[in-house]
């Protein structure tokens, strides 16, 4: 039952990833800076310590009683992660949220779920899942054949993608997505894949908080017989004030290279629908982190639970794609390969489920 629990928080939290950026697109007349530091300060200082505060008793205590390696390590991967989420968003604006989420998740995928289980098989600790186990185990062997299958699902909706590229003219691109560009989405799509999985390095980072939360939680809960579900929200103030910083730092420089910082006071333009849409972009951001959470709690925080959250948000915004028509008058080839590539996404997500539940 606690597996089945997982998976279904890990579809919430990546239903919420995959479909954030949609209210963004309701902004108008405002710099891309502009409206993605709006969301930011909702996802990242904002909403984090209110769910904290709801959920977490005595998170403020938590967090001042840890220790400065704990805090710090913690802070410096949401910086890097904070990075690899400025480069997400200009990644959607150049190849769009099918195509764009297929590449970046891909890597994310990847380093996000294998690197700390390699970092395990190095440094020992209780309870965390080593590289050799997923080698070595039955169920490890499945949840990795659920990571490699993810991979290729991922290959396949990029290779529909180049199709894409190859078939339709620019004014045909650009009718779905403004500023498309095969080139610099690639490259933005990469970097920012491979920092993003920084986020699942700083839950690592911040277990000791996230242990004393579950701990306090036991105690005045000493009948329950599962972890605390909400024990990854006092992480998630530190590990997103690092993400955070870097955003804001850059939006800030944007604004002043770009004369765009009168878009916050401009009355010309639409500023309550603006402020909403943005502040509901950044809402549904963080929701991905609160459900991802929920889920890790239920099936611990391994490879497992890593690539079911990132397959949900790649499946998730394919479907986003075709339904704002990013694959609008392309060939029968290309649809079917991009519909292939949802498939083997979601046999994959099957599969690491089951391996989940071996173990």
């Amino acid at each position: 039952m606690q597996v089945i629990f997982g998976i279904i928080f890990h579809f919430i939290g990546g239903f919420a990833s995959g479909s954030f950026y949609i209210p963004f697109k309701k902004v108008r007349d405002w710099a891309w800076e502009s409206y993605w530091i709006v969301g930011g300060l909702f996802s990242w200082l904002i909403i984090p310590p209110l769910a904290a505060y709801i959920t977490v008793p005595h998170f403020t205590e938590i967090i001042s009683g840890a220790t400065a390696s704990t805090f710090w390590w913690t802070y410096f991967w949401g910086i890097l992660w904070g990075i690899g989420g400025l480069m997400y968003g200009l990644g959607m604006r150049y190849l769009g949220m099918s195509l764009g989420n297929s590449v970046l998740l891909g890597f994310t995928s990847a380093f996000g779920a294998l690197v700390p289980s390699i970092y395990y098989n190095i440094v020992p600790t209780p309870g965390k899942t080593t590289f050799h186990e997923l080698l070595t185990t039955s169920w490890g062997r499945v949840a990795l054949a659920g990571v490699v299958l993810c991979l290729l699902g991922i290959y396949i909706c990029g290779r529909a993608g180049v199709l894409k590229e190859k078939e339709l003219p620019e004014e045909k691109k650009k009718e779905s997505i403004k500023e498309f560009n095969l080139v610099k989405g690639l490259v933005v799509c990469t970097i920012s894949g491979i920092l993003s999985a920084c986020f699942n390095y700083g839950i690592e980072a911040g277990t000791p908080m996230a242990e004393v939360a579950n701990q306090f939680w036991k105690q005045a809960h000493p009948q329950a017989a599962t972890e605390f579900l909400y024990q990854n929200n006092v992480t998630y103030v530190v590990l997103l004030w690092g993400g955070l910083t870097t955003n804001f730092i850059w939006c800030m420089l944007l604004n002043t290279r770009n004369r765009t910082f009168g878009d916050y006071t401009n009355k010309k333009t639409p500023l309550t629908r603006n402020y909403f849409f943005a502040a509901l972009a950044g809402t549904i951001w963080f929701l991905q982190f609160f459900f991802y959470g929920m889920g890790e709690s239920r099936l611990g925080n391994g490879a497992s639970s890593w690539i079911l959250h990132m397959a949900f948000i790649i499946l998730v915004a394919n479907l986003w794609g075709v339904a704002l028509k990013e694959w609008k008058g392309v060939s029968s080839k290309t649809r079917i390969t991009i519909t292939l590539g949802i498939i083997t996404i979601f046999l994959s997500v099957l599969l690491v489920g089951y391996g989940n539940s071996l173990k």
